[in-house]
């Protein structure tokens, strides 16, 4: 038999060979009673896509990258927990929309961007993880510069072009704060890289020290210890925090693996969690339920951060205007503070 093409299929369907490219694409300028008719008869003759052919007639690859910044971890993945739940949101609002997604981490060279949009693998590019944002933001202006279309998790800083999805870590990093001062806590340390090498923890910083003084309470320098992004580092700031001397009966955390981290080190040094010092993180990572005793925090809605990403980029891509968007945190309470 011969091998079915989209011209028949606009036959059978009574439409254009435009309109059935647009349907099979999950279009949404095709109203969904044609889109369902059209794929339909597709699927009754066997009808694939060759991708390979639209692409190359379109320009487009109906596929996006997502890039990862590479973590140090336990487990050797390299990744961030707190970005999986946000790559299975990602992955999934890909496919409601009808592109594929290509996962890779983001590169140290010059031309890092070069395998993606350049090359028509990608449409555009979404970034997860940054490292150090000052060497961040300069591989920002060569994206922008050559006119790459990009969306980033995180900060929508003034100075930096390109389009931002991020949570309101300033207003995460107080609602925190404030719950901790009203169990009675009135010595707070906070463990965290405090500045713009980590513009995130700088934000729930800032939201730290406006808590702090609502309460009559002046930040104490030495009650901040920089930190970055493992377990690792928060236990080597909290035993950092212990040797000093300094009276501290509570610990904010920049994010939930640092706490995971001090919890070890307080335990080591024999200190009971809450009973002695109070801990609280920031992201709501999944172990953040089952250390012991469970973490309070402050939850990131991954899901629509994901779905968010996509909409931002391919909003970008069809030439529409796109502005930085923040998320609302949310306050979750268990039992270590």
């Amino acid at each position: 038999m011969k091998k079915a093409t989209s011209f028949d299929i606009a036959y059978l369907a009574g439409v254009s060979q435009s309109t059935v490219s647009r349907a099979l694409r999950n279009s949404p300028l095709v109203n969904q009673e044609t889109r369902e008719k059209v794929q339909k008869i597709a699927k009754e003759l066997n009808y694939k896509v060759d991708k390979n052919a639209s692409n190359l007639r379109s320009q487009h690859s109906d596929t996006l990258a997502l890039l990862l910044f590479e973590d140090p971890t336990d487990d050797g993945s390299a990744i961030n927990p707190f970005f999986l739940s946000m790559l299975g949101s990602i992955t999934r609002a890909c496919a409601d929309r009808g592109y594929d997604l290509l996962v890779s981490f983001q590169q140290a060279s010059n031309d890092w961007h070069a395998d993606f949009e350049d090359s028509n693998k990608a449409d555009g590019l979404i970034l997860l993880g940054y490292g150090d944002y000052v060497d961040f933001a300069e591989k920002l202006t060569k994206l922008s510069a050559q006119g790459t279309h990009y969306v980033r998790w995180g900060v929508g800083e003034d100075q930096l072009k390109g389009s931002a999805i991020g949570c309101d870590n300033f207003a995460g990093g107080k609602e925190i704060t404030q719950h901790v001062l009203k169990q009675g806590r009135k010595k707070l340390a906070f463990l965290g890289t405090a500045s713009s090498h980590a513009p995130e923890f700088f934000d729930r910083y800032k939201g730290h020290c406006a808590a702090l003084k609502e309460y009559g309470i002046n930040a104490d320098n030495k009650l901040q210890i920089n930190a970055l992004y493992t377990e690792e580092a928060g236990y080597d700031a909290a035993k950092k925090l212990l040797d000093s001397g300094v009276e501290f009966d509570a610990i904010c955390a920049a994010c939930d693996l640092i706490a995971v981290g001090a919890m070890r080190a307080l335990k080591e040094h024999g200190l009971s969690i809450p009973e002695n010092v109070a801990v609280a993180g920031f992201d709501d990572i999944a172990v953040a339920n089952f250390t012991s005793p469970p973490l309070s925090t402050v939850k990131q809605d991954t899901k629509r951060a994901g779905e968010l990403l996509v909409e931002a980029l391919l909003d970008m891509i069809a030439g529409k205007a796109v502005e930085s968007r923040l998320i609302e945190p949310q306050l979750i309470v268990r039992q270590s503070c």
